[in-house]
């Protein structure tokens, strides 16, 4: 019986990875007033995720779904983060997160990651294999109502993106995605493990004093050219807001850097759209292989090194030259 349930259980992972997975029915049409009323109900949630933070990263494999797999331990880190909302245009909202941290004695700043929101998307631009992001529409019934949300690593390449809406339950109002696909996170991608990428539910919730940010991952590996489940991981991250860490070092930085920055985006943005997305090759430790260059080039901007123009300019070139046009039948042929 044991056995059974264990391939039944499978057998409902690879269909449910193998179409697109709808989190909720349509949105039914609402009077224009509570339209508008949910619309700016939304746009609270995502701001109030903006602020200065003490951050909690709880990471836990559970449950094993191949015979033979153990477990990792639990992990928890954490750190200071400051979030700043660097555009909002009303249906779009970009959220900038930047790290803090204390070296001999010495803020270091790392530009963290990026959170793009976009209310009712025709498209989003989502992992579609190793190295490879490709755009998926967003089927017409369900773009009501709903927001993408759009993540970006640390050099501003893409990592994953999902569409979902604002729910309310238990008195209690979160954001939920749909099925999402991601690659690994350098913390898994070091170890060399037997899985490659995830298959994900992602939630964002405000708290009285921050906000949390859920990860349902199925951990999942390519066997004999078909992807399979190989272990569950529940992630927590805890944004609690906190004043007692330098802030204003994260606030100068960026304004040293914004245009720098804004160009990169662009950058990225113009392959995307040029070259069916974006594929690029990755590392284990570095994310994309032009990821520590992209980032030093802030660093020396910043420290009077390299002027911006220059950086702007050898950014373009790196972006341009490692990225090459998405092979949509390679996409296909990997299990997708």
């Amino acid at each position: 019986m044991k056995t059974a349930f264990a391939s039944l259980a499978a057998a409902s992972l690879f269909a449910l990875a193998s179409s697109p997975a709808l989190a909720h029915p349509p949105i039914a049409e609402r009077p224009a007033q509570e339209e508008a009323a949910v619309f700016e109900a939304d746009r609270a949630e995502i701001l109030a995720m903006a602020g200065n933070f003490k951050v909690r990263f709880d990471m836990q494999e559970a449950t094993p779904w191949q015979s033979g797999y153990t477990p990792l331990d639990r992990k928890i880190s954490g750190g200071h983060e400051v979030v700043r909302v660097i555009e909002d245009t009303g249906r779009r909202i970009v959220l900038q997160h930047i790290l803090v941290s204390e070296h001999e004695g010495k803020p270091h700043i790392t530009k963290h990651w990026r959170q793009d929101w976009e209310y009712e998307p025709a498209k989003v631009l989502v992992y579609s294999d190793r190295n490879a992001w490709t755009w998926e529409d967003v089927p017409e019934k369900m773009r009501r109502g709903r927001w993408s949300q759009t993540v970006w690593q640390v050099d501003d390449s893409p990592r994953y993106a999902g569409w979902g809406q604002f729910e309310e339950q238990g008195g209690l109002r979160r954001w939920r995605s749909n099925w999402t696909w991601r690659p690994l996170a350098r913390r898994d991608a070091v170890r060399n493990p037997v899985y490659d990428r995830y298959y994900a539910i992602n939630r964002h919730q405000t708290t009285p004093d921050g906000w949390v940010h859920w990860q349902d991952n199925i951990k999942m590996g390519l066997a004999d050219g078909t992807l399979k489940p190989v272990v569950q991981e529940y992630v927590l991250n805890t944004y609690t807001r906190f004043d007692g860490y330098n802030v204003k070092a994260a606030d100068d930085y960026w304004v040293a850097t914004q245009g720098y920055w804004a160009a990169v985006r662009s950058a990225w943005d113009k392959v995307a759209a040029t070259k069916g997305g974006i594929a690029i090759q990755e590392e284990a430790q570095a994310g994309t292989i032009i990821s520590a260059r992209i980032l030093t080039m802030a660093d020396e901007i910043q420290q009077g090194e390299m002027t911006e123009a220059a950086a702007i300019a050898e950014a373009d070139r790196l972006i341009t030259q490692n990225t090459r046009t998405v092979d949509t039948r390679q996409v296909a042929r990997a299990g997708r």
